[in-house]
Formats: C-alpha cells, sequence, structure tokens
C-alpha cells in the first residue's frame, strides 16, 4: 500500500511530465537568460526571418485539417530555414512568405478558405505576424527588435490560445511554441 507522501510525489512526477513542452523550451533558454549572456545583435534579424514560420505551420496544419502532422511540419519548416541561412540562398522570410501565399492562393481556388473559419483565422495569422515580421526587418534596426520582439510576444498569446481551443496544432507544441515565443521576445527585449 503507498502512502500519502509516494502518492504525493507520483502526482507531481506526472504533473511535471505532462508539462514536457514547457520544461524543454526552458532548458533551451533559461541557461543564457539566468546567466545574462546577452544575444547578438544580429539576433533581431535572425527572429525576424524565422518569425514567419510560425504562423506558416498553423496554416498549413488548417488547410490539411491534420493536427497530428504538427511535429513534422515543424521540423521540416525548421530544417527549410536552416538550409536557406547556411547555403545563403534567399531569406528565410522571403521564402516562408512565398509558401504562405502559395497555401492561401491554393485556398481560394479550391474553395477551402471560404468554407473554413478555421482556415480564415490562420490566414489572418500569417498576415498579421507576416507583418510584425516583414515591419521589423524593414526598419531601423533597434526599433526593429522591438517590432520582431512584439510578434513573437503575440505570437505566444497566439499559441497559448490555440493551446486552450485545443485547434488547429498539436496541444504540446502550442505549449511548447508559446513559452519559446514568450522567452524569444524576452530575449530581443532585455539581452541584446
Amino acid at each position: 500500500m503507498m502512502d500519502a507522501e509516494t502518492v504525493g510525489r507520483g502526482g507531481r512526477v506526472r504533473s511535471v511530465l505532462r508539462r514536457w513542452p514547457t520544461a524543454v523550451a526552458l532548458a533551451l533558454f533559461v541557461p543564457d537568460v539566468v546567466d545574462g549572456v546577452p544575444t547578438d545583435p544580429g539576433a533581431a534579424a535572425t527572429f525576424g526571418e524565422a518569425l514567419p514560420l510560425l504562423p506558416l505551420a498553423y496554416l498549413v496544419l488548417a488547410k490539411w485539417g491534420r493536427r497530428w502532422l504538427t511535429w513534422p511540419v515543424v521540423f521540416a519548416g525548421v530544417a527549410c530555414v536552416a538550409a536557406l541561412r547556411a547555403f545563403d540562398l534567399m531569406a528565410p522570410s522571403t521564402f516562408l512568405v512565398g509558401v504562405a501565399l502559395a497555401v492561401l492562393v491554393w485556398s481560394v481556388v479550391d474553395g477551402d478558405l471560404k468554407r473554413s473559419g478555421e482556415l480564415r483565422l490562420q490566414a489572418v495569422g500569417v498576415l498579421v505576424f507576416g507583418a510584425f515580421a516583414l515591419a521589423g526587418l524593414a526598419i531601423d534596426v533597434d526599433l526593429g527588435r522591438y517590432v520582431v520582439a512584439a510578434g513573437w510576444l503575440f505570437h505566444g498569446v497566439w499559441d497559448f490560445v490555440h493551446l486552450w481551443r485545443d485547434k488547429v496544432v498539436a496541444r504540446s507544441f502550442a505549449e511548447w511554441c508559446g513559452v519559446v515565443d514568450v522567452l524569444v521576445a524576452v530575449q530581443l527585449v532585455f539581452l541584446i
């Protein structure tokens, strides 16, 4: 028979295991934040280039209607961004915005955009967060950093709303991405 302390500890362990996305996100960022490690001033541009990936993943998943593909879609997007940076083929934001436009045109042509309120919501997200990214990259570097940080922060809110709604993306991704987005925003504002 288990005593109350064992049951309590097991409950805490299960609770922590259910929050694995938050734990992974914190493990990625907290060491730099705690150490006060400054971020490279070019990080704002790097994060600005990557910001369109976030709403694009939501758009693609809303189009396909397959939440179980969340992590593969995100990993493929990250791999594309990394390859574009490594081979200096084009700005990742240009590629991501192009893919988003292609998905939007496809959705208009096949009528999905008209039929699906969820897809329309994600289309608005693509436009709003894409505007944050492009504005942040186009204006003065110092001001652009704050615009890009605001885009990441608002996308974190977007993630938590989707976590609460339990729609479009896997809950684990919405939780992980929400924490990462807020931490990126904090890093952009306070550690550059």
